[in-house]
């Protein structure tokens, strides 16, 4: 009789877990699944929307074709954007990182502090942030104040990256609203560091500065990948990113073609930011040892 106990509560657990799932996996599949899916039929059909019904036509991948190899229009907006994304992915991460260990120590009010930095994520939704970006707020008066971007003119010239560092700079202080996720994750790994690890580096005469090289930095490597990771998804979805007006189009088979295409680039760009990630890791680690 045990063994068919013991197994009835295995069922039991399993059945109580799929329960409390259930709602999200509807959800999931309602809302998120079946979109995903539709949107993937349509991009290889032109959708005809007629008074009493909608008509698919099966065009294959002409729209895809299209934009890779017969148009600049995704090119000419995705990489001036990109440019972007791969300055101030390591600001904000690295922003959140300083402003986490801040935060995470014993001061008075620390936890107004933090509701201070995390304040912006919930009342900057993407038309609130359009309206601030649109209305030129956010700029730092000192780049005008001290003819900085003068300096920065002569620095770079007629390079590429004048253009999307000088961007970076007027929205810096937008951008960095959107560190609150960030600082909060960070909070939370730097509370899982053992205590006891930094009072026996004190005990062996340990600098601050070699105990955030031996333990603080190598214990928050998980948290610093999963921070990368949120930070290039919510930069990619950023509200004034101009590849999403691009895709805001009345022609669905291409706006579809073209959201996939969008959805590829930003895999593949986790994939080299989570390769890289992991050989500077494995390196460090091998120098630790």
């Amino acid at each position: 009789m045990a063994p068919k106990r013991i197994l009835s509560a295995k069922r039991s657990r399993k059945l109580e877990g799929s329960l409390f799932i259930a709602p999200w996996l509807i959800g999931f599949i309602a809302f998120l699944g079946f979109p995903l899916i539709f949107s993937l039929f349509m991009s290889f059909h032109t959708v005809k929307i007629l008074p009493k019904k909608i008509v698919y036509d099966f065009v294959g991948v002409k729209y895809y074709r299209e934009i890779l190899f017969n148009s600049s229009d995704l090119y000419d907006k995705l990489i001036p954007y990109f440019q972007e994304v791969v300055i101030m992915i390591p600001v904000i991460v690295i922003f959140a990182f300083m402003i986490s260990i801040m935060l995470n120590q014993k001061l008075p009010g620390r936890f107004l502090f933090r509701a201070i930095f995390f304040l912006p994520v919930i009342f900057s939704t993407g038309a609130v942030l359009m309206s601030f970006i649109n209305q030129g707020e956010g700029n730092l008066g000192f780049l005008e104040r001290f003819n900085i971007g003068g300096y920065m003119d002569m620095f770079l010239g007629d390079s590429s990256w004048a253009k999307p560092v000088k961007t970076v700079l007027n929205q810096f202080v937008l951008v960095l609203w959107y560190s609150g996720v960030q600082i909060l994750l960070f909070i939370a790994g730097l509370q899982t560091i053992s205590t006891s690890a930094y009072e026996s580096a004190r005990i062996d005469g340990a600098t601050p500065w070699e105990v955030f090289w031996k333990i603080t930095l190598p214990a928050m490597s998980p948290f610093i990948l999963l921070n990368l990771i949120y930070t290039v998804v919510d930069m990619f979805t950023f509200p004034s990113n101009p590849v999403i007006s691009l895709i805001n189009t009345g022609n669905y088979g291409f706006n579809s073609a073209l959201a996939w295409i969008y959805f590829a680039i930003i895999l593949v760009f986790l994939g080299i930011v989570i390769l890289i990630y992991s050989g500077i890791n494995r390196k460090n680690a091998g120098v630790n040892r």
